[in-house]
């Protein structure tokens, strides 16, 4: 039961970060808070239910999710509006808003009038960031990358391109069943030497980082029969901020090399892609990707 002589809790929308893994990292405010409020709105009830549960709070909970955000922050803003009710936001781990539901909720709440009220704790990105030995000075939060393999390589290839200025170390979010093809697609972009860190099963039992090059967390998690847990997946910024795909061609656009080989091989297109491909060891695919990419560029740089 919520301490009596407490001071009463304002009313709100208290953002309330979860443990990530092990129970023992919610803090006291947390704690409180959850117990205060009027109701916990849940990303799975279930999975929330366990925490309270396991800490003997008996608050009422109400799913909300991606597939009902809209309407449930709708609910939840006419009630805060109405005055005197506070309601907290988890997720299932972590912070929520963070590559879970919450951060469009904050945005109306923010616009209604409503307080919004951060309970700060446990954070996959930030812990797997500072015991990954990269570096920390500056980085960029990611978050999941697109689940389509053809989205995904685009996707890092603009991050190659746009970190030719600005190194940093990257962090993503990945479920294990997708890691082995995103680090793939890692490898084709930035080459089997880029340093990664596969941060697993972090502040459970089981906690791993895999610490080494591309190629190499790709043969030690292929050698497993099934890879488990939420990872968190950090690379290292290249050596000289490019590409694979940049660095073939002595730096010549994919476009003029094609081009030349057309002229050069009296060839179309295609085959010219492709023979480009063999050379480069870059994917037919990406290396198209690549080049719409500069067409777009040069047709907007000639308006």
């Amino acid at each position: 039961m919520p301490d009596s002589d407490a001071p009463p809790l304002a009313p709100g929308l208290y953002l309330v970060a979860t443990p990530i893994g092990n129970l023992g990292d919610i803090t006291l405010r947390a704690l409180d808070v959850l117990k205060r409020v009027d109701r916990i709105a849940c990303e799975d009830t279930r999975q929330t239910q366990k925490l309270l549960n396991h800490f003997e709070i008996a608050t009422p909970t109400v799913s909300f999710h991606r597939h009902n955000e809209a309407q449930r922050a709708q609910e939840m803003i006419l009630d805060l509006k109405a005055g005197n009710c506070r309601i907290a936001v988890v997720s299932d781990a972590g912070m929520p808003g963070i590559s879970d539901p919450g951060g469009w909720l904050v945005k109306q709440a923010i616009a209604a009038g409503v307080a919004v009220i951060p309970i700060p704790g446990a954070n996959a990105a930030l812990s797997a960031l500072v015991a990954s030995g990269l570096s920390s000075e500056e980085f960029h939060f990611i978050g999941f990358l697109p689940e389509k393999a053809g989205a995904r390589r685009t996707r890092l290839e603009e991050l190659a391109e746009s970190r030719a200025e600005t190194p940093c170390t990257l962090v993503f979010y990945e479920a294990p069943h997708r890691i082995l093809d995103t680090l793939a697609d890692l490898e084709a972009v930035w080459g089997s030497e880029l340093r990664v860190v596969v941060a697993r099963e972090l502040t459970k039992m089981h906690e791993e980082f895999l610490r080494g090059s591309v190629a190499e967390a790709r043969r030690e998690l292929g050698t497993r029969d099934r890879i488990r847990g939420e990872i968190t997946l950090l690379v290292d910024a290249p050596p000289q901020g490019q590409s694979k795909t940049q660095n073939s061609g002595a730096a010549l656009s994919i476009e003029v090399q094609v081009a030349r080989m057309q002229a050069d091989a009296g060839i179309d297109e295609k085959e010219a892609l492709k023979r480009l491909a063999r050379e480069t060891g870059v994917s037919k695919s990406e290396l198209y990707r690549q080049m719409q990419r500069e067409r777009a560029r040069h047709r907007g740089g000639s308006r």
